[in-house]
């Protein structure tokens, strides 16, 4: 047997559904296929049954399923520690990153990239905040920044900064906030954004701790370039990040409203069993050193709920 059909196995066993498993793979249906009966063929057992759900393990698939999954994982550990000796850290990985690219420094980090590790190539997704979460624990990122809460055992999450956000509004709207109550300024247009963002999250927070509903978005928006556009535009209240909202009132183009300030943080997460893959780890030891983060004391920890 070859370890691309024990791969494919694990693959369809995890998936419960060869067009996925051939998705997640990057193979054809038939070749997926094709795996799976040449390695039935060789072992003289059935290891799935066709389900309406998709694809069942029998029972000889599950013992084996284990067994192939310990094969995949000694085959990983070897090609690690051969990379990790030759120094040679090669491939692609899909990066998500959130708000703007300064705020991230990004440019740090992909100049790192390209004078430690030539061959590893960053593949930047631009993605909201909630949407990064789901991009990592979904395999569709590698890692991602994210800022907010983060929840779950399973993540390796790494603190990079406090982030502050205040309720911006259009320049000439200054009369209508300067002095307005909570109640007053839920009544505004804002604007908005979609559920998975950590931007929907902080705002109905922020009024459900004084017992009032969310506010009304009168436009919504998922990029906080496009939000702080439409705020300077006259079109509503929103949350912009601290340093952001301070330089576009100095120059006039918003108002803050002083009576809130919205206290989170910017992270750097992946999933905690990948963090040793030789990418992976590449790529958090360059955030580290973006980021001015020493190695033994950073907050780096199992995120939990």
């Amino acid at each position: 047997m070859e370890l691309y059909q024990l791969r494919t196995f694990a693959a369809v066993a995890e998936e419960r559904h060869l067009t996925r498993a051939a998705e997640r793979l990057h193979l054809s249906q038939p070749a997926v296929s094709g795996h799976v009966k040449a390695l039935e063929g060789e072992l003289g057992v059935r290891l799935f049954e066709r389900a309406s759900s998709g694809m069942e393990l029998t029972v000889a698939g599950r013992d084996l399923l284990q067994r192939a999954q310990r094969v995949l994982i000694a085959a990983d550990d070897v090609k690690r520690a051969a990379q990790r000796m030759h120094g040679d850290i090669a491939g692609m990985i899909r990066v998500g990153t959130v708000a703007d690219p300064e705020s991230n420094r990004l440019g740090d980090l992909l100049a790192l990239a390209r004078d430690t590790h030539p061959r590893l190539k960053l593949e930047l997704h631009h993605v909201m905040s909630g949407a990064a979460l789901a991009g990592v624990h979904s395999g569709e990122l590698d890692a991602s920044f994210y800022f907010g809460d983060v929840s779950g055992n399973e993540l390796l999450s790494v603190h990079l900064r406090r982030l502050i956000y205040r309720v911006a509004a259009p320049a000439d709207w200054a009369d209508r906030i300067d002095g307005a109550q909570w109640d007053e300024i839920s009544q505004l247009p804002w604007i908005g954004t979609p559920n998975i963002s950590t931007h929907t999250r902080l705002v109905a927070d922020l009024f459900a701790q004084r017992s009032l509903p969310p506010p009304n978005a009168s436009v919504q928006a998922d990029d906080e370039g496009v939000i702080i556009n439409l705020v300077i535009s006259g079109l509503g209240v929103a949350l912009i990040r601290d340093d952001v909202a301070r330089r576009l009132e100095r120059i006039g183009d918003v108002v803050i409203w002083t009576r809130a300030a919205i206290d989170t943080s910017l992270w750097f997460v992946c999933l905690e069993r990948r963090a040793n893959e030789p990418m992976i780890a590449a790529l958090l030891e360059m955030v580290r050193k973006s980021w001015k983060l020493e190695t033994p004391s950073i907050t780096e920890a199992l995120a939990t709920a």
